[in-house]
């Protein structure tokens, strides 16, 4: 059963993900309307959260906003975890030198904080949205792999897969058709709970000026570009601020209830074996 917690997360990020899908019908305004109001003003019943210095709806920018900040962090997450499933699964069935190799891999990428070594990426690949989006999921890519091979060292020593080497199945069939399978559970749980991370380090890479860049409605572009009027209008920061720290959170509480499910179904599966 979900708990309070992981029910207000599910119901918030439903409202998020159909306000990103329907948000030509829902915001009032156009995201980039320049003079749609009064510039800098409050939040009122014609604009919800008060407009920006260039007199553009905030409520309106949110909204498309969520496009940017959703869909770049799952495209992260998917980047990170495909690439560190096929890193993970391979060296952990292959095993012997090649995995020795690829351990040392996963752990001197590891000694660098992932944040920190997205920097690094996009200080050599350069600024924009999409470059963070790689960075952020090329640094992620340890994390996962490591978490994933020692899963898949586990699956490796199962009858079925000893059966599967008798009887003459492919290393590649072995490791996609039946190792991969049965570690699917903790890939969706892992890669749930490292969402809420993706968003906020693309966020706040945005919020430094290396993301995403005027006038794309990004909420760390959107709290970047509020910062200089915090003390005037304090809601062109407030109100991306607080989505943005509302959906990761709610991802996070849905991360750890999918995990809770998983432990429980461990658990109950060793309780049958």
């Amino acid at each position: 059963m979900l708990n309070k917690g992981s029910a207000f997360g599910g119901i918030f990020l439903s409202l998020i993900i159909i306000g990103a899908i329907f948000a030509p019908i829902i915001a009032p305004y156009d995201w980039n309307a320049v003079d749609s109001g009064p510039r800098l003003s409050g939040p009122s019943l014609d604009y919800l959260f008060g407009t920006d210095l260039h007199g553009r709806d905030v409520f309106s920018r949110i909204i498309y906003g969520a496009r940017y900040s959703l869909s770049v962090g799952v495209i992260s997450v998917l980047f990170g975890i495909i690439s560190g499933s096929i890193f993970g699964i391979s060296i952990a069935y292959i095993g012997g030198r090649v995995d020795i190799v690829g351990s040392r891999i996963i752990d001197v990428m590891f000694g660098f904080p992932s944040f920190l070594l997205s920097l690094l990426v996009v200080a050599i690949i350069g600024v924009g949205l999409w470059n963070v989006v790689f960075a952020v999921g090329l640094a992620s890519i340890p994390h996962f792999a490591r978490i994933i091979r020692s899963a898949a060292l586990q699956v490796k020593e199962q009858p079925y897969i000893e059966a599967c080497v008798n009887l003459g199945f492919g290393r590649i069939r072995i490791m996609f058709n039946h190792i991969l399978p049965n570690i699917i559970p903790i890939i969706i749980v892992i890669a749930t709970m490292d969402l809420g991370g993706a968003i906020i380090s693309i966020a706040s890479l945005s919020f430094l000026g290396l993301g995403a860049q005027p006038p794309k409605p990004e909420w760390g572009a959107m709290l970047s570009s509020g910062r200089e009027y915090m003390r005037y209008a304090p809601w062109t920061m407030i109100y991306p601020g607080l989505f943005l720290f509302l959906t990761v959170m709610s991802v996070n509480l849905l991360g750890d209830r999918l995990s809770q499910a998983l432990d429980a179904r461990q658990t109950i599966s060793k309780g049958k074996a």
